[in-house]
């Protein structure tokens, strides 16, 4: 009997799906789905075909964070192990944020724990109107480590402490307000709408993109003065690109 990857993935016109496929398990990350999710960020990051990633979930829930069995047996090894087994998954937030190219997290269902960070690390999450979202590692003994340097940033500190040590869940109305969600929209409509984004990416300037990505995240932490400054520098290398000259060219021509 074969057994399925827990990632699947497809290539379909520059859109690279990536779908968590434990249902069973609400799509637990295991350490064999980091893996496997690391590498095909590396792959998306070579392959010219990928022009965006989306991230999705096989069944009712996007994901509902680390596997319990893996850290249960967790308790068990060294702390140079366990910091190891950590960074791996805290690396994979960092290689979203750094691949060149839009990442998309369609979330329906619970995004829990690690499966929070993950959608949140993408750069845009949609989420069905009945999706839920949070940190519950505090009520089960555990803390939101990995999760809490992006939470922070992205909510500001009265609302991540909040969620962080009540372990309350927010639907996905909620997130969106939190500013955790990009869009909420009808459960219905969520895949297609997910789809029509996608497409519209794949469909821009990469260099564009891969630039705007850059600079937005680099702007963490710097001062105006710095900002401004990195934006001139990114602004000259844009013009230089062959994408800039030909956008420009069909606009100005009648």
């Amino acid at each position: 009997m074969m057994v399925e990857s827990p990632l699947r993935t497809s290539l379909a016109n520059g859109v690279l799906d990536l779908t968590l496929n434990r249902p069973a398990k609400r799509n637990a990350l295991s350490a064999e789905m980091i893996e496997l999710l690391h590498r095909a960020l590396e792959q998306s990051d070579l392959d010219s075909e990928v022009r965006v990633v989306l991230i999705r979930g096989a069944g009712k829930d996007f994901c509902a964070g680390a596997d319990l069995d893996e850290l249960l047996a967790s308790a068990d090894k060294s702390e140079d192990e366990n910091v190891a087994s950590a960074l791996r998954l805290g690396s994979l937030f960092e290689a979203l944020r750094k691949l060149p190219k839009p990442v998309i997290a369609l979330v329906q269902g619970r995004a829990l724990a690690g499966g929070a960070g993950l959608a949140t690390a993408c750069d845009l999450v949609l989420a069905a109107k009945s999706a839920q979202l949070g940190y519950p590692e505090i009520q089960r003994g555990f803390v939101p480590a990995m999760v809490t340097t992006l939470l922070r940033r992205l909510v500001g500190e009265k609302t991540a402490l909040d969620l962080i040590l009540t372990g309350r869940v927010l639907t996905a109305d909620e997130a969106h307000t939190a500013g955790l969600i990009s869009r909420v929209v009808p459960d219905a409509e969520l895949e297609r709408q997910a789809s029509e984004v996608a497409r519209g990416l794949a469909a821009s300037s990469l260099s564009a993109l891969a630039l705007t990505k850059r600079l937005f995240y680099e702007l963490d932490g710097m001062s105006l003065h710095e900002g401004i400054e990195l934006g001139a520098r990114v602004n000259a290398v844009a013009r230089s690109t062959p994408d800039f000259r030909a956008a420009l060219l069909r606009f100005l021509q009648p």
